[in-house]
């Protein structure tokens, strides 16, 4: 059985010459498909790449500012219970590459603050914030 399939193939397959060019020129044709991909890859990359950094707005803090800070946590729990915007903070200073060193006024710890990413921050413009708070006054039964 073996004997006439070995027999077959070499009839489809005549000429070697001819088959052997056949198959260098499939194998070019999917190097340039390879290729192809490879370069439309990188331009996808380049174009959603420039996409997104037009997204990204400058923003330019100055220290002693008063600011708002995004709480992304919330994603978790979906809901209005809580506002996606805590503070208002005040900009201890500045760092590079866009971080924001912040301190909250209303802490008992001056010197406790942390370190944010700055577009988390939208600036705040002044006026006065209601802090929901609820008390329950618990009784002795």
């Amino acid at each position: 059985m073996e004997h006439k399939t070995y027999w077959a193939l070499k009839f489809l397959n005549f000429d070697e010459v001819l088959s052997g060019e056949k198959r260098k020129l499939q194998l070019l044709e999917l190097e340039e498909m390879r290729l192809n991909a490879y370069e439309s890859s990188k331009l996808y990359k380049q174009k959603m790449k420039a996409y997104h950094n037009k997204k990204l707005l400058k923003k330019d803090f100055q220290p002693g500012q008063q600011v708002f800070l995004f709480n992304s946590r919330l994603k978790l729990f979906p809901g209005k219970l809580k506002s996606k915007w805590s503070g208002p903070f005040t900009i201890k200073e500045v760092k590079p590459y866009g971080a924001v060193e912040l301190m909250d006024p209303q802490s008992n710890n001056p010197e406790r603050s942390r370190v944010v990413n700055g577009q988390r921050l939208k600036l705040y413009h002044g006026g006065s914030i209601q802090r929901l708070t609820t008390m329950l006054h618990l009784q002795d039964p």
